[in-house]
C-alpha cells in the first residue's frame, strides 16, 4: 500500500512527463535541505526479506561476471574459431552494447506487467544466449548468443536496482545497496579470472556454460522468495496497449545509431568515414525527437522526465556516466597492460586486478551502511572522487618495468575511489527524486553507467590506436606496421607474444606501455570534471517513507495496489529542486 507522506525537502510538483505545475521556495542553505524527519513506520527486515535481498544478488553477480570474463578469452576463443579481429571486437561488444539500450524498457515494461515477470523474462533472455553462445562454432552464431545476453543482462541489472527502491525506505537502502553494488563490482573485477581460467586450462565454452546454474539458481531464488505487490491491472492485451511501444524503440533504435559507431570509431571504421557519421548523426537526431515525443505526445511515457527537474540529479547522472567510463577503461585496459606489458598468462592477469576485486566491492559496502547510519551522502561522492582523481593519475607510473609491489599498491587507490562512488551516486539519484519516481531515477542511473562503459571502450580505443601509430612510426624497425599495429589492442597481445625478443619487440612493447598511460592521463582528467561538479551538488534529507507501487509482501500481507492509484500517481510526482 502507498505512503501519503510527501518528501521533507522542497519540491516542484510535475506530472508524468515532467512538466513544472508548481514550484515551492528553494531552501536558502544546504543544511536546510537535509533536515532529518524520523517519521513513519520502522523498516525491520525479515528472513524472507534477506532471502529475497540474496536472489537479487545472485542475479547481479551473474550479470556482472559474464560482462567481463570473455575480455582475457578472446584472444584465444578467435584462434580457436579462426575469426578476424572485427568478429572478436564484436562479440565483446555486442553484450555491452544491447545490455545498455534495453534497460530503461524493462524498467517501463515493469511498472505495466509488474517487476518479477520481467525479472523472469531478462533471465529466459540471458540463458538461451549462453547456451547459444557455449554451442556456437562460428563468430556469426556467438554474436546471436552475446547479444541475447545482453538484452537479458541489461534488465537483471536495472531491474534489480528497481527492485530495491521498492522494498527499501530510502533511508536504510544505502547498505542494502551498497551489498547489491559490491557483488556487482565482485562480478565485475572476477570476470576476467573466471575467461582466463577456463579459456587456458580448460575450455572457452566454459565462460558461458559456468552461467547456467547461477542462473538457475537465480530462478529458483526469485520464484521462491521474491514476493511483491503486484497492481490490479487490466487483461493482458490491455496491458499492451499501455505499453509506450513507439517511444522504446524509438529510443533504442536511437542510442543503438549512437554506439554503434561510437563503438567502432578508429577500430572498424575511421571517426570521418560517412558510416561513422551518418550512424552517429541519426542516433542524436532520433534521442532529440524522442525527448519531445515523451514530453508532448506519449500517453504513458517510458520515462517521467520530473527525474531531471533539479540540476543535483542532472550533475550525479553525469557524474554516473563518468564513473562508467572509468571503471570500463579500468576494466578493459588494465588486463591488456598486463598481458601485453608484463606477459602474464591470462590467469595471472586475472589475478592481477585484485587490488581492485578487494577494494571496489568492501567501500561500496562500507559507504552503504554509513550513509544508512548518518543520514548523509555527499561526502562519498567528494572522497570519492577525489581518490578516483588521485588513482588515475597514479595509473600514469606504471610502466614496463614496474614492480608487482609497486602496481599492487598504485591499483589500490582507484578501486577504492570507485568503490565509494558504487554506493555514493546510488543515495544520490533517488534522494534528489520524488518518493514516486524513485524506481524511474534509478533505473537511468544503470542506464548512464552502462552508457558511459561504451563509451569509455571506444575513448580508450581511439587514443590507444593514436598513439600507438604515433609511437611506432618514430621506431625505424616497427613504422612499416604502425597503421596495422594501432587497429586493435587486443589483438596486439597476440602479435606482442607471437614476437621473438629483440629490439622490435622492446621497442613495440614500451609504445604500448606509453600509449595506455595517455588513457589514464585522460581519465583522470574526466574524473576531475565530475569531481568539480560535486560543489554544485545539494545533499537531501534521506529520511522520507517508502512511496512505492510494488513493494515487498511480508509472509501473510496480501495488500494490493488498486490500479486507479498507479494511474492517479502516472499524473503527478514529487521533484525536488
Amino acid at each position: 500500500m502507498e505512503s501519503s507522506e510527501k518528501p521533507i525537502a522542497p519540491t516542484d510538483v510535475a506530472d508524468a512527463r515532467g512538466n513544472e505545475i508548481t514550484s515551492k521556495e528553494e531552501p536558502e542553505t544546504a543544511e536546510q535541505s537535509i533536515e532529518e524527519n524520523a517519521s513513519g513506520p520502522e523498516f525491520s527486515p525479515n528472513w524472507r526479506f534477506c532471502l529475497a535481498f540474496c536472489s537479487l544478488a545472485v542475479v547481479t553477480l551473474a550479470a556482472a561476471l559474464d560482462a567481463t570474463s570473455l575480455s582475457v578469452a578472446l584472444p584465444i576463443i578467435a584462434q580457436k574459431l579462426k575469426g578476424t579481429a572485427i568478429e572478436a571486437f564484436w562479440s565483446g561488444t555486442s553484450f555491452l552494447l544491447t545490455s545498455t539500450v534495453f534497460q530503461p524498457s524493462y524498467a517501463s515494461f515493469s511498472h505495466i506487467f509488474g517487476r518479477k515477470p520481467l525479472v523472469f523474462v531478462a533471465l529466459t533472455f540471458f540463458t538461451v544466449g549462453a547456451i547459444i553462445a557455449a554451442v556456437s562454432n562460428s563468430f556469426t552464431v556467438m554474436l546471436v548468443g552475446r547479444s541475447l545476453q545482453g538484452i537479458g543482462a541489461g534488465g537483471m541489472i536495472s531491474l534489480t536496482e528497481v527492485i530495491i527502491t521498492d522494498m527499501v525506505p530510502l533511508r536504510e537502502r544505502g547498505k542494502w545497496f551498497g551489498f547489491v553494488s559490491g557483488m556487482y563490482a565482485i562480478g565485475s573485477v572476477s570476470g576476467p579470472i573466471v575467461g582466463g581460467a577456463f579459456a587456458q586450462d580448460a575450455s572457452w565454452r566454459w565462460i558461458f556454460w559456468i552461467n547456467l546454474p547461477i542462473i538457475g539458481i537465480g530462478y529458483v531464488m526469485v520464484a521462491f522468495f521474491l514476493k511483491l505487490q503486484h497492481t490490479k491491472s487490466a487483461p493482458f492485451l490491455q496491458q499492451l496497449k499501455r505499453v509506450d511501444w513507439f517511444g522504446s524503440v524509438l529510443f533504442i533504435a536511437s542510442t543503438t545509431s549512437v554506439l554503434i559507431p561510437v563503438s567502432w570509431g578508429g577500430v572498424i571504421y575511421p571517426w570521418n568515414h560517412w558510416k561513422t557519421l551518418v550512424a552517429l548523426i541519426l542516433g542524436i537526431v532520433g534521442l532529440a525527437a524522442f525527448a519531445p515525443y515523451e514530453m508532448y505526445v506519449a500517453k504513458e511515457p517510458m520515462v517521467r522526465f520530473s527525474i531531471f527537474n533539479n540540476l543535483s540529479s542532472k550533475l550525479v547522472y553525469f557524474q554516473t556516466f563518468i564513473h562508467g567510463l572509468l571503471l570500463w577503461s579500468l576494466l578493459y585496459y588494465l588486463p591488456i597492460y598486463y598481458e601485453a606489458v608484463k606477459d602474464y598468462s591470462p590467469i595471472i592477469t586475472g589475478i592481477a586486478v585484485f587490488p581492485e576485486t578487494f577494494t571496489v566491492a568492501p567501500a561500496s559496502i562500507v559507504v552503504g551502511i554509513t550513509t544508512s547510519i548518518t543520514g548523509k551522502y555527499k561526502w562519498a561522492l567528494w572522497v570519492g572522487w577525489i581518490l578516483t582523481v588521485l588513482g588515475m593519475g597514479l595509473l600514469y607510473l606504471q610502466d614496463v618495468n614496474t614492480s608487482t609491489v609497486a602496481w599492487v599498491f598504485l591499483n589500490l587507490v582507484p578501486g577504492l575511489g570507485t568503490g565509494i562512488l558504487f554506493a555514493g551516486m546510488g543515495i544520490a539519484i533517488p534522494s534528489s527524486a520524488a518518493a514516486i519516481d524513485s524506481a524511474y531515477a534509478v533505473a537511468f542511473f544503470s542506464f548512464f553507467r552502462a552508457f558511459g562503459q561504451g563509451v569509455g571502450v571506444a575513448i580508450g580505443g581511439t587514443i590507444f590506436q593514436n598513439m600507438v601509430q604515433k609511437k611506432l612510426q618514430a621506431y625505424p624497425l616497427l613504422a612499416p606496421f604502425a597503421a596495422e599495429y594501432s587497429k586493435d589492442a587486443a589483438g596486439l597481445v597476440q602479435v606482442i607474444k607471437a614476437m621473438q625478443p629483440g629490439l622490435a619487440k622492446t621497442q613495440l612493447i614500451q609504445a604500448y606501455a606509453d600509449s595506455i598511460k595517455v588513457i589514464w592521463v585522460t581519465m583522470c582528467g574526466l574524473a576531475s570534471v565530475a569531481m568539480l561538479t560535486c560543489f554544485f551538488v545539494k545533499e537531501y534529507s534521506m529520511d522520507i517513507q517508502l512511496e512505492t507501487e510494488q513493494g515487498f509482501k511480508h509472509h501473510g500481507e496480501t495488500v494490493d495496489v488498486e490500479s486507479s492509484d498507479v494511474e492517479k500517481n502516472l499524473g503527478k510526482s514529487e521533484g525536488r529542486i
